[in-house]
């Protein structure tokens, strides 16, 4: 298990002023350099970050408890499934009729949906699933995705190994 950043651009916009673009909050240029040092270490101690951008550590303390409270980045702990007990993921696209977002609301609900997006495309939406095994994947998208109002078809992609996570994106 390792630390990781996810950073996300927040969906509510009363969490702080916009973007030029409307795309979430303005991030200056140390918040910026803030989220690219947790992206390579999630633990990493407020004094190093702070001696790295230029900040005290109380002030990169402050810096990054704004970024959490925003919802610009999480930090969270990454596993690899298969150590922790789940040992089926697959990836699966769905259909909708009707209104997509209750359907994407419904799913992202469910525990197993580790990953739900709107998409443009061949599917409405793209949905992660982590499952302990075949049995349980079958019943997630059988009797449970399948059972959601509004999902007219599904079609599923089973992971057959990883070959590369990584939440080192960086920052533009």
């Amino acid at each position: 298990m390792h630390s990781g950043l996810v950073a996300s651009r927040s969906a509510d916009p009363k969490d702080s002023r916009e973007s030029k673009n409307g795309g979430g909050p303005q991030l200056d240029a140390v918040s910026l350099a803030i989220i690219e040092q947790l992206q390579e270490d999630g633990r990493r101690p407020y004094a190093a970050i702070g001696k790295a951008v230029g900040l005290s550590e109380a002030a990169v303390r402050q810096r990054v408890q704004k970024l959490l409270d925003q919802g610009v980045m999480q930090i969270v702990a990454v596993t690899d499934p298969l150590t922790v007990g789940f040992r089926r993921q697959a990836m699966v696209g769905v259909n909708v009729e009707g209104d997509v977002e209750s359907v994407a609301d419904a799913l992202a609900a469910m525990s197993e949906c580790e990953y739900v997006v709107m998409t443009a495309g061949s599917f409405d939406l793209m949905v992660e699933i982590v499952c302990e095994d075949d049995d349980h994947l079958l019943e997630v998208i059988n009797k449970r995705i399948r059972a959601v109002p509004g999902v007219r078809s599904t079609e599923s992609f089973v992971y057959l190994k990883l070959k590369k996570q990584t939440y080192m994106w960086g920052t533009r």
